[in-house]
């Protein structure tokens, strides 16, 4: 006895009510809204909220019954769409608007189709508007979800193919996905072997401008505090060697001497290429050799260790150092970079400056915080510059200054405002704050941004960098001894370059800017298991950055060398034909062992035949081989058995599929037994 079928739920019970065409166009609505999805963060929300719309319609109108819109509504809807993106973009071309007008002409070709090339027109077109994706994401989650979209996409195509009776939609998925992994290692081998392009493949000239979030050239009071709140990865950083302690990794960036009381900025100076001898600067101890892989950003800034060797070149870059040791690449980031340097936490920069260098360094705004240059002739100190330093530090940390996200807005004299009045900032505040006062003592100073920190993540062994540890600290000039390093924010929150920026902010706000602390803490937590699932993740990510999305043409044509190289070994040879022969007699074994039970004793007797002299002709179906072995020289009671034979299979194989497929075979065997 078989046992009862289960009860049908709901759902499965309104499926299979369902015609054939309301199924299979559901069907396609769900491949589209796949497709589709990806792209709402990134739309227009006008246009997020049109495209819903019209695949609503279209639902309604399959599941109603109801007619197509005509042609006289539809195009003034669809050229009224047309015009919101170019009223929105000021073009119709590029990555954004093209997008954009791509995901409406999906949406409304889902309104017009009428005969079967239209619902080629739109898988095809799905499957274009699906690459798209890796415009705005090459992750490997974006690749997984595109696999899935693929596959689904693949399993329509084929369910508008079939004449018959359709196969559950199960098998259907399988069937599509087994035609994916048939085409996987054709695709793999292009991937390695085919010649790499140098540049981004996955962008177009006209987004070189598109916004990035990253360190600016120029600086003001609150302008870091938007990079802090962000999670965004800014590079990763791989040593060969022991990590430097938390305090000692300051990433040197963007150096600004020019300040209009309002605003710090960069001043355009001389460049020269990395590894000229005029760079005055002398390295001592021990050489900590790193790689960073930096994200693309749109700017020419590269981060770099402080300090690193400005002797030594970084090899396959085109870079040149600014006089005031800014590493600049030559062209924008717009691709993920990866370079290798060297650098040294003992060093002399600059012992030695001319009168134009030493005039910037001290210049200040005329009639611009007047309280705050007063203040500064009292901390003055006749020891030198490195006691005045000392003793507007130890302001910062016997006075009430706060480190805050979350500090009051400034006016005119922002620095009087800072010093007198809120006593609460973000780095920037202090960076810019102590520079003012060290000019207006008559030491040269500067603001230097980069970064400070990094999280070292235990599963790969990589320091990971983020928008949130963008950092200001300052440099002043002592003869003799050059630029020294001096950040005020640990004069407040030393826990900010000891630790990091979630330990150093205040945990009594849950909910506010500040209250960040808590939950970077809780990031920060790498005992818990939310920490090492989140390492894990983050080295999948970056070992798919480093092996897939990096695979640039020095790296295809070095694995391709060491691959000639190690091919050209007989041993290897050898080993890869015998791994190719197993391969292939494991996939012809594999389809025997899987050959349907009804194929497979129709071949039986197909070759008892063939021994008895009577072949089947290639061409030949089971009703004409049945006419032609009649006239064969055999009993008859053989003769019906093979006549019930081929009238059974040929029912079995060109009727609808039976998903009782192993009785029907027991009996094929049996009119074969009587065959014989």
């Amino acid at each position: 006895m078989k046992p009862a079928p289960a009860a049908a739920g709901p759902l499965a019970r309104w499926a299979q009510r369902l015609t054939r065409d309301k199924a299979d166009t559901l069907l396609l609505l769900a491949a589209a809204l796949l497709v589709l999805a990806p792209h709402v963060g990134h739309l227009p929300p006008w246009t997020s909220a049109v495209i819903c719309c019209v695949l609503l319609w279209r639902g309604a109108i399959t599941l109603l019954g109801r007619r197509m819109p005509p042609l006289w509504l539809l195009l003034p809807v669809s050229l009224l769409a047309m015009g919101g993106v170019y009223l929105t973009f000021r073009t119709l071309l590029g990555r954004d608007a093209g997008v954009a007008m791509l995901a409406l002409l999906l949406a409304f070709k889902l309104l017009e189709m009428h005969a079967r090339r239209d619902l080629f027109v739109v898988i095809f077109l799905s499957f274009f508007l699906l690459l798209t994706n890796f415009f705005y994401s090459q992750s490997i989650l974006t690749g997984l979800s595109m696999v899935a979209t693929v596959i689904l996409l693949l399993a329509t195509l084929m369910t508008f193919q079939y004449t018959g009776a359709v196969p559950p939609l199960r098998r259907r998925l399988l069937a599509a996905a087994q035609l994916f992994l048939a085409a996987a290692p054709l695709a793999v081998l292009l991937f390695f072997a085919f010649p790499r392009i140098q540049g981004p493949l996955w962008g177009l000239p006209g987004d070189a401008r598109s916004a990035r979030s990253g360190i600016s050239d120029t600086m003001s009071p609150g302008s870091m505090t938007s990079l802090a709140l962000s999670d965004e990865v800014a590079y990763r950083v791989r040593f060969f060697g022991p990590l430097p302690p938390q305090h000692q990794l300051y990433w040197r960036g963007i150096v600004l001497s020019n300040y209009d009381g309002a605003t710090w900025t960069r001043t355009d100076r001389p460049r020269f290429r990395a590894g000229e001898a005029n760079t005055r600067a002398s390295v001592g101890g021990s050489a900590l050799r790193h790689e960073v892989t930096m994200e693309p950003t749109g700017k020419r800034w590269l981060f770099a260790l402080e300090l690193t060797n400005p002797n030594e070149p970084m090899p396959g870059l085109r870079t040149s150092l600014s006089d005031e040791f800014e590493f600049i690449s030559r062209e924008p980031v717009q691709q993920r970079l990866r370079y290798q340097a060297s650098a040294y936490l003992s060093y002399r920069l600059q012992p030695s400056l001319d009168q134009a260098q030493l005039a910037r360094a001290l210049r200040l705004p005329d009639r611009y915080n007047p309280r705050s240059v007063a203040l500064a002739a009292t901390l003055r100190q006749a020891d030198g510059p490195a006691a005045s330093a000392q003793a507007v530090l130890r302001m910062f940390r016997t006075q009430q200054f706060s480190y805050t996200l979350e500090p009051p807005l400034l006016g005119r004299h922002a620095v009087d405002d800072f010093l007198f009045g809120s006593k609460a900032g973000f780095c920037e505040h202090y960076a810019g704050a102590f520079v003012v006062l060290m000019r207006a003592m008559g030491v040269p100073a500067r603001v230097v941004t980069g970064y400070q920190g990094g999280e070292l993540n235990p599963v790969d062994g990589y320091l990971t960098v983020r928008q949130s540890d963008a950092h200001a600290w300052a440099e002043i000039w002592i003869a003799g001894q050059g630029w020294l390093r001096v950040d005020p924010t640990a004069a407040v929150a030393p826990d900010r370059v000891s630790l990091g920026l979630g330990r150093a902010l205040p945990q009594q706000a849950p909910f506010g800017l500040d209250g960040l602390g808590q939950l970077m803490n809780f990031r920060n937590d790498s005992n818990s298991w939310l920490a090492q699932l989140r390492f894990r993740l983050h080295a999948v990510n970056n070992a798919w950055n480093q092996w897939v999305l990096d695979y640039n043409p020095e790296r295809q044509s070095s694995f391709l060398g060491e691959l000639t190289a190690a091919l050209g070994n007989w041993r290897s040879g050898a080993a890869l034909a015998a791994v190719a022969a197993l391969l292939v007699l494991w996939r012809k074994l594999r389809a025997r062992a899987a050959q349907e039970p009804v194929e497979a004793v129709y071949a039986a007797f197909c070759r008892l035949m063939a021994r008895r002299g009577m072949p089947r002709a290639p061409h030949e179906g089971p009703h004409s081989y049945a006419r032609r072995l009649q006239a064969m020289q055999a009993p008859d009671d053989k003769k019906q058995a093979m006549q019930a034979f081929l009238e059974l299979y040929g029912a079995l194989k060109y009727a609808a599929p039976d998903d009782e497929i192993t009785a029907p075979a027991k009996r094929l065997a049996i009119l074969l037994k009587r065959s014989t």
